[in-house]
């Protein structure tokens, strides 16, 4: 199969709406790749699967924006297969010691200089993690079921029980049915993570619920799902990434739990030495190499105990047991209640904390591993900026005829001018991208291949949930999950929130 196989049915899910339409596109590619009966036929058919879904089969490339920022002249014709792609990728990925930079450069090269303008532009938005085609992993477990002719639930259950959309569709291509049957929960092997959905306040998300809730402190660190057997503990991302190596203190309180084989769903976090959670950017830092601070695990679900699987057993049921089998101070802090203002009341203190907010629980709920649904509901202060535009990025898929990713920008009092913040094309809705597509036209002053530089005077304000720190921006400071919430026609540049209103938001409450 063709590179510009995937390329076109990319661009055709982005370029839709519906959802049907959306399955309908990539069933039609996946069908196109006849019977998995050979290692290559299978290799091909998780390839395009990943491709599908917006993501590389390699976890790493050493490759990003710095990296592609200049390409050779684009191919005339398509020529590159999905696996001559798939293989180039793997050789990058293996790249390492002297020289291993010049020859990663040799091989983007060679790699882009085949493919065509199209091919270059998905190329660089799977590799960079900016590709919108809108084909979420649910939608290509529907498409798989539609063509494998199973039900989609058993599709989405394999799923999540693997933790891997990948080995589901090639399961259901390959054995239909009868394969799908053979996936279930295995202790050792990292599943999806379940997922909350989000409420404006506390009482909307209790009044969400019939009865009591759970309501969980929602700590600002990193999920992990360990799983303990005989043979060792595993302890693996929400991305399932393994760090067991990394987090030998973690492996060390898992093993002083009772019983036998187990599996906990929690977040790891580091403290400073008052007992309240450093920045984000620590604990992330602690995780992705084996020494420096230290993290406390606490966990704040069970998913198999005293031999039992127990994603099928609601709630209520399974904190009985987690709080039966892991002490309180490495479980998250939690209130069961039915009050309202209990509930909000718990969460300002949450807050007050330094945590990032609370996650509401319906106790009847089971383990929707790998899913979203509204059984968890997730509250978080809102915090926004009036902030300035700097630059603005063409848009691609559905979005190529505007102008969408917007570079944001404090003012600087002090030095004149402004410190930019980060980029965003969250909250824009079609009216939003046709109005700021002629506005930044109109204050345009420079473009270049894909970034328009425009006169900083239109203020917009952003939504953000918190800060980290950035060596990419010049304030050494970057938001986290920026969103539009409106364009400010009322303020102007001069009265944009500044860097040192910023800085002060990223200083932790004593």
């Amino acid at each position: 199969m063709l590179l510009a196989d995937v390329v076109a049915t990319s661009a055709a899910v982005a370029a839709t709406r519906a959802r049907t339409r959306k399955v309908a596109e990539i069933a039609d590619l996946l069908g196109r790749l006849g019977p998995t009966g050979s290692g290559t036929d299978i290799q091909l058919a998780a390839v395009v699967t990943a491709y599908l879904g917006g993501s590389l089969r390699q976890r790493r490339t050493g490759l990003g924006w710095r990296s592609l920022a200049s390409l050779p002249v684009a191919a005339g014709e398509p020529s590159l297969t999905v696996l001559d792609v798939h293989r180039r990728f793997e050789e990058i990925a293996a790249l390492q010691g002297a020289g291993s930079r010049r020859r990663r450069e040799a091989a983007v090269a060679d790699l882009f200089g085949r493919a065509t303008a199209d091919e270059q532009r998905w190329l660089r938005g799977i590799v960079t993690g900016e590709l919108r085609q809108g084909a979420l992993d649910a939608l290509v477990q529907d498409a798989a079921a539609a063509v494998a002719g199973v039900p989609a639930a058993d599709v989405r259950r394999a799923a999540m029980l693997a933790g891997s959309t990948v080995a589901a569709v090639v399961a259901a291509l390959h054995g239909g049915a009868g394969e799908l049957a053979g996936f279930g929960l295995r202790v050792g092997r990292p599943l999806l993570p379940m997922l909350a959905s989000s409420a404006t306040s506390v009482a909307e998300a209790v009044a969400g619920f019939d009865g009591p809730v759970a309501v969980d402190t929602k700590l600002d660190g990193i999920r992990v799902q360990v799983h303990r057997t005989a043979d060792g503990t595993t302890i693996a991302t929400r991305t399932l990434e393994d760090i067991t190596a990394r987090l030998p203190e973690v492996v060390a309180v898992v093993a002083g739990l009772p019983g036998g084989d187990i599996v906990l769903d929690g977040e790891v976090l580091a403290l400073d030495e008052d007992g309240r959670p450093k920045a984000f950017q620590d604990t992330a830092s602690r995780t992705a190499q084996a020494t420096g601070t230290a993290v406390t695990p606490y966990f704040f679900d069970v998913l198999h105990a005293g031999g039992n699987d127990l994603l099928d057993v609601p709630l209520a049921q399974r904190l009985d047991v987690l709080d039966g089998l892991v002490p309180e101070r490495h479980r998250v802090p939690r209130l069961v209640t039915a009050d309202a203002q209990a509930a909000t009341e718990f969460a300002e203190r949450a807050v007050a904390l330094g945590h990032e907010g609370v996650v509401v629980k319906d106790l009847a709920s089971l383990y929707a591993a790998g899913r979203r649904g509204g059984a968890w509901v997730k509250v978080k202060p809102v915090h926004t900026l009036d902030l300035v535009v700097l630059a603005v990025e063409r848009g691609s898929g559905r979005r190529r005829d505007w102008l969408s990713n917007i570079h944001l920008g404090a003012r600087d009092p002090q030095g004149g001018g402004f410190v930019m913040l980060g980029k965003t094309f969250k909250g824009m809705t079609d009216e939003v991208l046709a109005w700021q597509t002629q506005r930044f036209r109109e204050l345009q002053v420079g473009e270049d291949s894909h970034v328009v530089t425009v006169r900083p005077e239109q203020v917009v304000e952003i939504a953000f949930d918190g800060l980290q720190r950035s060596t990419r921006y010049p304030g050494a400071l970057a938001l986290r999950f920026a969103r539009v919430v409106r364009y400010r026609e009322d303020k102007t540049a001069a009265e944009a929130d500044t860097i040192d209103t910023v800085r002060a938001l990223a200083r932790p409450t004593p």
